[in-house]
């Protein structure tokens, strides 16, 4: 009963939560997602039917190609599973109603990120996948598992590390005189971007005022989160502002400049982006696909590199971004279903797949240093960028940080994205005093 009343304070709670958990969306695509709220559905040929909800459509495509070879390798433990692709919002909440009833709940699901806290309030109705998992548990990025864990049970696997990179458009840079291989530190990015943007006369970089991507690195850069050690939120802490402060002067020096959207992320600024209105991006290796999939004539000019840090030392990347898969307390041939989900998500064929597929930088560490993985000259990825995407990773493999997601994170995600860097870099708003009113609103929201 006990879980049954939380989950019903959560069902009430999820609505609000829509557009803070949109901003932490990573692996999809902004125009992958059923938009007909009608939703759609492939499934395979085998008997007893299981179904999985995912919000992406390519990620049930490769769900599917993953069961047709699990099926093909694992004849005794085949599996007939239904993929259906739903709106967003619309598969967060009635995944909600569903565990809230005990009925109706696929078997698995894909669940975002910034969701995925109000799935492990009280006793999580998801099934824990510690053991499926302990075969690959020395090979993954672990700070990609905590995201999904609660209490050291698994609970979900993602797609991606989503290690955060900087993006170089090395054409335009060269024809300002600079080399992006000497950018290690912001002070760096900022003399750079003072360059460029006197020879140009157009931007260099970005002052995201609908997303929280550079500020997560930049705190993570210090060993700090939004949050303290008890999950409170800390959005005034100098590490906050010592990052917004930076941000802001590099806006003054004209390094940095707001972008259409309000991030890298959405259709307007990948159209300034494809224009050359804007030189460098920093993004997660996700970013990837957009490049490929909305600016396909940038092919060979974009360079991929370590992101600047405030200090030589510091870790230089984090992991943003995220959708973890689950398998719910009230699925079918849990075991088996277990085994499939581990085996699409961290196996080596898994991971191959996720790459070659999706051009998610994978988890399992090992294939960071598979050659013909890494190597292979015919993937559109490899292809497409001037510089190869795992020499960065590699480079970085010890280096990317985490920012807990928890029960806190939408309410921040929502003031931040919505108010308070919009005063910051569209209305010039004192950065302390700004903060300030952030934290107070958040306390508020929480009490």
């Amino acid at each position: 009963m006990k879980s049954v009343k939380i989950l019903k304070k959560l069902a009430a709670a999820v609505v609000t939560t829509s557009l803070a958990a949109t901003m932490l969306i990573g692996c999809g695509s902004n125009s992958t997602t059923t938009s007909d709220g009608k939703g759609s559905s492939t499934a395979s040929s085998s008997d007893d039917q299981l179904e999985m909800w995912t919000f992406v459509d390519m990620h049930a495509q490769f769900f599917q190609k993953m069961l047709d070879k699990w099926n093909e390798k694992n004849p005794d433990k085949k599996l007939n599973i239904k993929f259906t692709v739903l709106p967003y919002d619309d598969m967060h909440n009635k995944l909600q109603s569903a565990l809230l009833s005990g009925q109706g709940a696929p078997d698995a699901c894909d669940i975002e990120l910034g969701k995925f806290p109000n799935f492990l309030k009280g006793e999580p109705q998801l099934e824990p996948l510690d053991d499926v998992y302990a075969p690959y548990k020395d090979k993954v990025v672990q700070s990609r598992v905590a995201l999904y864990s609660k209490d050291n049970h698994v609970y979900g696997f993602d797609y991606h590390v989503g290690a955060t990179v900087a993006y170089y458009n090395t054409e335009l840079l060269a024809k300002a005189g600079i080399d992006y291989k000497t950018i290690v530190t912001w002070d760096d990015f900022k003399k750079a971007g003072e360059k460029y943007y006197a020879a140009t006369g157009k931007n260099f970089g970005t002052a995201d005022t609908s997303a929280t991507w550079q500020t997560s690195l930049m705190l993570a850069e210090q060993k700090s989160d939004y949050t303290d050690a008890n999950g409170k939120p800390q959005l005034n802490s100098p590490q906050m502002v010592k990052a917004l402060t930076t941000l802001r002067d590099m806006q003054d020096a004209h390094a940095i400049a707001t972008i259409p959207g309000g991030q890298p992320d959405t259709t307007d600024a990948e159209g300034a982006i494809n224009n050359g209105d804007y030189a460098v991006v920093i993004k997660a290796m996700w970013y990837m696909s957009r490049f490929l999939q909305y600016m396909p004539d940038q092919a060979g000019k974009w360079a991929i590199a370590p992101a600047p840090v405030f200090e030589k030392g510091q870790p230089r990347s984090v992991g943003l971004g995220g959708t973890g898969t689950v398998v719910t307390k009230t699925a079918k041939n849990k075991q088996n279903l277990k085994e499939f989900i581990a085996y699409a998500k961290l196996s080596e064929d898994g991971e191959k797949a996720i790459w070659d597929d999706l051009g998610f930088d994978p988890i399992n560490t090992d294939l960071w240093n598979n050659k013909e993985l890494t190597q292979n000259k015919d993937n559109k990825f490899i292809k497409y960028f001037k510089t190869n995407p795992f020499d960065t990773l590699n480079e970085i493999k010890n280096e990317i940080s985490l920012i807990k997601s928890n029960e806190a994170m939408p309410n921040i995600n929502n003031v931040l994205c919505t108010v308070t860097l919009n005063s910051i870099f569209e209305d010039k708003k004192d950065i302390k005093q700004a903060l300030d009113e952030a934290q107070q609103q958040v306390e508020n929201e929480l009490k």
